[in-house]
């Protein structure tokens, strides 16, 4: 199935563009309206790809272990369409305990290798003393979002003739009241002029934005800070995911370090003191001689979350808008899953009895009966 009228993409982070790089893969005309792409969560998250190690549960593990198997050939995709690296490195993630029994109790414990402490000053020297023992995932890894990702996929994007609207910021979104279908859009753009576009099929990748526009979607913003250190070349090999920061470790030698969790800051923007030192806590906590390399760079951004931190997929409220908005923490992770699925359901292709359990569980509709 292919549109002469384009599909728009509402937001032009992580999550609209890899939607947009999907749907003009199948030959559909596509247009991103974005605010702002460096405002996106895909430019502020670590870029783990962590289902194992994150300790997810039920079918958000489920979820993530389904995108993970698909990322390769995400990537491969994305690379030979824009001719850059997205930077995937399966470079396995140390999960540290102070005592071995805390580590059998971890959600994902019989899916990782045990480690003493012998084996963690192996796979993380430096490490603090109290970490004692811990869980290594080979099978995750981490990839570039921040310099490479998001770039890549803009220039690959552009080569297969997406259309953007960039510095525009959608109003409203309207709907026929007695069929809920989508109507038409309005935007502000960047030289203030307000214009209302007929649309009649849409997808929302809005992030934390999203309630904004569909005022029935639980999602709601929870600031994150972070900062980056420039260690040696090979200090740190694998990423660690310590409780409450986590060191991830580029090829460079850049070391990205996350993240606060600020549920009640709404959309506050800039740095906190208390943020930042929170931060250099978790340093010291975890890896102190990381303490004495020179920041590089700190930033912020808001993750869209929903009551139960998992996404909202497929349908909305409104026939013809789409939803891929929700993500949480695990947008990174959730692209090339979430994309595949939003482009087979915008064809009509025939669901597998897998893609549909997955809509049905993280449908809107969960919330519905919790007003």
């Amino acid at each position: 199935m292919t549109t002469t009228e384009p599909i728009v993409v509402l937001g032009g982070g992580l999550m609209g563009l890899a939607i947009a790089h999907q749907m003009a893969r199948r030959d559909h005309a596509v247009r991103v309206i974005s605010r702002s792409r460096n405002e996106a969560a895909g430019f502020v998250a670590a870029g783990m790809l962590a289902p194992h190690a994150e300790g997810l549960s039920g079918e958000l593990l489920t979820l993530g272990q389904k995108s993970l198997a698909l990322i390769p050939q995400w990537v491969a995709q994305i690379e030979h369409d824009s001719g850059l690296s997205c930077g995937l490195r399966m470079s396995g993630v140390v999960v540290p305990f102070k005592t071995k029994e805390e580590g059998k109790h971890y959600p994902t414990a019989a899916l990782g290798q045990p480690l003493n402490r012998k084996d963690l000053e192996r796979e993380i020297p430096g490490l603090a003393p109290h970490w004692q023992a811990g869980l290594l995932f080979e099978q995750d890894g981490q990839i570039d979002n921040r310099r490479q990702l998001m770039r890549a996929l803009e220039k690959a994007c552009v080569s297969l003739g997406v259309q953007f609207l960039e510095g525009a910021e959608v109003q409203t979104v309207t709907r026929n009241r007695d069929i809920q279908e989508l109507q038409e859009i309005s935007l502000r753009t960047a030289e203030g002029e307000v214009k209302h576009q007929p649309c009649r099929t849409a997808v929302l990748c809005s992030g934390a934005w999203s309630q904004k526009l569909v005022p029935e979607l639980p999602v709601f913003p929870v600031k994150g800070q972070m900062l980056s250190l420039q260690g040696p070349r090979k200090a740190l090999k694998r990423v660690i995911f310590g409780p409450g920061t986590y060191l991830v470790p580029r090829e460079d030698g850049l070391i990205v370090v996350g993240a606060t969790s600020e549920r009640d800051a709404g959309f506050t923007p800039g740095l906190t003191p208390d943020g930042q030192t929170k931060l250099q806590a978790g340093i010291q906590d975890l890896l102190p001689v990381a303490g004495s390399w020179p920041p590089m760079e700190r930033w912020w951004g808001f993750r869209p979350c929903t009551p139960d931190e998992g996404p909202l997929l497929g349908k909305s409220p409104i026939n013809g808008l789409w939803l891929a908005c929700g993500h949480h923490r695990n947008g990174v992770l959730l692209a090339a899953i979430t994309s595949e699925l939003l482009a087979n359901a915008i064809d009509k292709r025939p669901y597998s009895e897998e893609e549909q359990s997955i809509l049905n569980t993280f449908s809107y509709e969960r919330f519905a009966h919790k007003k």
